[in-house]
């Protein structure tokens, strides 16, 4: 029985190759989209999650209360490993390490700035990196020692073992290599090239390992033995910041590992999302493609049910069954849905090195993985079910003595249906190009969006070795830039503008109350800061080589509010528990998001806290030729270390990658969905046009144009298109209302994006129907006539 199914089955496929290929298409590009975007979804629901104990491994989050509500981070004391390690039932083991940097590691002449990590000897163990080489042991115990990731060591020393030998940190340091463990994974949230000694950590920052818990500089880990630990653990690490500081301005609260990428947005110091909203909106969008194209089916399947219902009737009456029938349409369904699958590994193949490059991930299919072949196979299946269901159902529920005796089953009931599918296609297209619209709007209203300093031509390099804390060298660098022309101005500053950097709850000043629980950036600048960054002085001055400034601070706008202070400048307050005095107020700018209000701000004047060089390129000069002068300049004073630079717009453009990448998905794949949905109106325009030929041919006899015939065919797609912008509209400004809640600084919700929606979906569905509407105006009355 079911051979013959299957070749009635191809039999009908053949015959209507027309229908056939358009059925074959939507669900191809079903398939690829929903495919792909679950590809993106897997890879990022896999992060952290490598190591066997992952589900009883945590990371310590810091909740810092202050006058703007609980600010999160996992920046903790070193001390608080150690603390937890001896206070909490139930840990297997903590370890502590250090924020990741770029640092020179050389081997003669191979030299190469990659991401560095001091951790402590339990790290490895924690996380459970595998060991290629060298004893999990004995690693960074001792105090120059360094482990090597997998490609790091073979850029280093290629095949050679490299166990024991050395290599030079920034040119200078000697280290041994004591290990050689496997690359981590690309979806890991902790990344490193190498591991150095926690013991060197204390030697690069010399009483900082002492400092106790008055100073957060570096992340925690912690390993239970199991779930049932979590609870208490967690109530335990509540109260470890206020048995030892004495007060209760912060919490120190477990993440799990595995939640860590996903979930890394804080309200109030509680979890509320962060990537998963992302990968959520993604999982939804693969699912509704699909569902998308599943409707597809569905309409063209039931808009050709009046051919089809000659067939049921005949086997009916021969004796076949109504359980027959829909299995013999169910099969037709999923064939469909298999020749679609070939089709969309096509699409996949070709368009993943795409979306690999716009999400800034690799994504890419493993042939050899079997759960990768049971989900697209499972999906395949799924979705020729799904789609056939309806039909199936529909098709096989004909009474073969009407159908026989000329039944007209094309009537108002499945017309209906027909217009509800086409409608449900375009809301869902609609909302998406609502939503791409609105995305582009904000990201425009944030771009032109005054910061406060000009990014043009402003170049940030990374200081390195010698230049980081040798402040005769900064002022020689400094000196020769503004000689050479290539500059207009230098200056020095502790972190990248873009980035985020220190901050203090530790800051006095007249007036403040006990409760008061204000949190300030604190940045260190060199000279010339205000005119190399092209902001401005609200009041007073900047620091200048003509006075003795080391006791003097400058802060910015929102901190004067924040104090309160009347004539700020010349105010004394106490800030890192040293009275210091208020020189100048500068205008607020873009420091971090460009999005938030921007945090209270202190800027001091410390040479040997400096991290980046800031030039601003004479604008008068080749860009190129500036940026070769400065390289050969930084070179020569800072020889054997390669030079950093980045252009203070590029770094700005990085902070809208997660808005571009929503909107570009979101674009995408909003134009797959109207591709799906034309597709669909294709196939029901060529069958409303075979079934009206008569009827045309006559209204031609009688005088009509073709004009006429174009407005009569269209004209009943075009209200169910307008229904569904009418549906769309309020869906969409919800949608886009609540995504835009989420920004201090927003857009109004204008007209624009609704009115080119409404504009788009009209056109796009106009010019694919009017494609055969317009041969069959054409099309010579005889030819239908001739017959009667």
């Amino acid at each position: 029985m079911f051979k013959l199914n299957f070749k009635i089955a191809l039999r009908n496929l053949w015959k209507n190759k027309g229908y056939t290929l358009i059925n074959v298409g939507g669900l191809a590009i079903g398939l690829a989209s929903c495919m792909i975007l679950l590809l993106y979804v897997a890879y990022e629901w896999s992060y952290d999650k490598q190591g066997k104990n992952y589900e009883n491994t945590y990371v310590v989050y810091n909740h810092q209360k202050s006058a703007s509500g609980v600010n999160s981070h996992n920046t903790t004391p070193g001390a608080l490993a150690e603390e937890i390690k001896a206070t909490i039932p139930g840990v297997i083991s903590t370890s502590h390490f250090s924020y990741a940097e770029e640092r020179l590691l050389s081997l003669g002449t191979h030299s190469f700035k990659k991401l560095a990590i001091y951790a402590d000897t339990a790290f490895t163990a924690v996380m459970d990196y595998q060991y290629l080489k060298g004893n999990p042991k004995k690693a960074l115990r001792e105090v120059n020692t360094v482990v090597l990731t997998e490609s790091m060591a073979k850029n280093l020393f290629g095949d050679e073992d490299p166990i024991n030998k050395i290599v030079k940190l920034d040119n200078l340091e000697p280290l041994k290599v004591d290990a050689v463990i496997a690359d981590l994974p690309k979806n890991s949230t902790i990344q490193f090239d190498y591991l150095l000694s926690w013991a060197l950590f204390g030697q690069h920052n010399p009483g900082l390992l002492d400092s106790g818990f008055g100073n957060n500089y570096c992340q925690t880990i912690v390993q239970l033995q199991g779930r049932q630990f979590f609870e208490k653990a967690d109530q335990i690490v509540h109260g470890i910041y206020e048995k030892h500081q004495k007060d209760d301005w912060a919490q120190y609260g477990l993440h799990p590992l595995g939640k860590w990428h996903l979930y890394s947005d804080f309200e109030n110091g509680k979890s509320v999302g962060g990537k998963i909203d992302q990968v959520k909106i993604f999982f939804l969008l693969a699912f509704c493609i699909l569902l998308i194209a599943c409707v597809n089916f569905m309409n063209l399947s039931t808009a050709r049910s009046e051919k089809r219902a000659k067939e049921v009737g005949v086997r009916k009456a021969i004796g076949s069954s109504r359980k027959s029938l829909i299995g013999q349409f169910m099969l037709e369904s999923v064939l469909l849905s298999f020749l679609a699958m070939l089709v969309a590994f096509v699409l996949i193949e070709v368009s993943l090195p795409y979306f690999s490059t716009l999400l800034k991930i690799d994504l890419e299919i493993d042939y050899r993985n079997w759960q990768f072949w049971g989900m697209f196979v499972g999906l395949t299946a799924f979705t020729g079910m799904v789609a056939g269901s309806y039909p199936a159902f529909y098709l096989s529920s004909f009474q073969p003595l009407q159908v026989l005796k000329g039944f007209k089953v094309a009537g108002k009931a499945s017309l209906s249906v027909r217009q509800v599918l086409v409608v449900f296609q375009f809301v869902f297209a609609v909302c998406l190009i609502i939503c791409t619209g609105v995305i582009y709007q904000q990201l425009t209203f944030i771009k032109n969006k005054s910061i406060g300093y000009n990014k043009d031509n402003l170049v940030e390099i990374e200081l390195q070795g010698p230049l980081i804390k040798d402040e005769h060298k900064q002022q020689l660098l400094k000196t020769q830039l503004l000689k050479s022309g290539s500059v207009t101005a230098v200056s020095f500053f502790s972190t990248s503008v873009s980035r985020g950097g220190n901050n203090t709850l530790g800051v006095v000043w007249p007036g403040k109350s006990k409760d008061d629980k204000t949190l300030f950036n604190v940045r260190s600048t060199g000279y010339d800061f205000v005119s190399t960054m092209g902001t401005q002085m609200a009041a007073g001055r900047e620091f200048s080589a003509a006075y003795l400034d080391t006791a003097n601070i400058i802060v910015n706008e929102t901190a004067v509010r924040a104090m309160d202070l009347k004539n700020p400048v010349g105010r004394v307050i106490t800030f890192g528990g040293q009275p210091v005095t208020i020189i100048g107020v500068m205008k607020d700018f873009v420091l971090e998001s460009p999005y938030k209000e921007g945090r209270p701000l202190i800027f001091y004047y410390n040479t040997q806290m400096v991290k980046v060089l800031l030039v601003r390129l004479n604008d008068k000069m080749e860009v190129k030729t500036a940026m070769e002068q400065v390289n050969a300049l930084v070179e020569g004073i800072n020889p054997g270390f390669p030079v950093d630079a980045k252009f203070a717009d590029d770094n700005f453009e990085e902070k809208f990658q997660k808005e571009k990448v929503i909107g570009a998905i979101a674009n995408w794949f909003g134009g797959f969905a109207i591709s799906i949905s034309c597709l669909g109106l294709l196939g029901l325009a060529l069958y409303m046009a075979e079934q009206r030929k008569k009827e045309i041919s006559i209204r031609k006899v009688l005088g009509a144009t073709n004009f006429n015939i174009l407005t009569l065919l269209n004209k009943d797609f075009i209200k169910l298109v307008a229904i569904a912008n009418l549906i769309a509209f309020p869906l969409a400004y919800i949608i886009v209302n609540k995504w835009l809640a989420e920004y201090s600084y927003r857009t109004d919700i204008s007209v624009l994006p609704f009115a080119i929606a409404f504009s788009l979906s009209v056109i796009i569905a106009v010019l694919t129907i009017s494609v055969q509407s317009f041969k069959v105006a054409k099309a010579n009355p005889v030819d239908a006539l001739k017959y009667e």
